[in-house]
């Protein structure tokens, strides 16, 4: 048996043959349901990052009128989009977008990445926008 602090890679390919086997005897039960949970975790660290890339364009969109143009529009529906598809792939996730803590964290990194990317550092300590009814509305832009 493959060990997994040896080679994770190969002992998932060995888990894999062992579950579609039936050999549930031999699974490294403990191992294996760590890495279950580790993939819910992995699809929330996916969702926050497109968000806090969606929000920082947002705030750029906001606080930099002058740069607008169709290119930068596009790049914020199709960041919508690809939230929009993995809310639909994986709908559990929908409640993180009602978390305080979890959403604090999200417009942090987001002001971050503004404020690194603009060189202003004028962006509000919180979202001032509705997640569900503005951010990722299709048509939604803010002034």
């Amino acid at each position: 048996m493959q060990a997994y602090e040896k080679d994770v890679n190969a002992w998932a390919n060995e888990q894999a043959q062992l579950l579609r086997a039936g050999r549930f005897d031999l699974l490294d039960v403990e191992h294996v349901a760590g890495e279950i949970e580790d993939v819910g975790k992995s699809e929330q660290r996916e969702l926050a990052s497109r968000l806090v890339i969606l929000l920082a364009h947002l705030l750029k969109w906001q606080h930099q009128p002058e740069r607008r143009c169709p290119s930068w529009d596009k790049t914020i529906k199709a960041r919508r989009k690809e939230i929009s598809y993995a809310l639909e792939e994986s709908p559990s996730l929908v409640p993180k977008l009602q978390e305080p803590r979890w959403l604090d964290m999200v417009w942090a990194r987001a002001v971050a990445q503004a404020v690194s990317e603009t060189g202003l550092d004028c962006f509000p300590d919180g979202c001032p926008w509705a997640v569900q009814n503005e951010v990722l509305s299709e048509s939604w832009l803010p002034a």
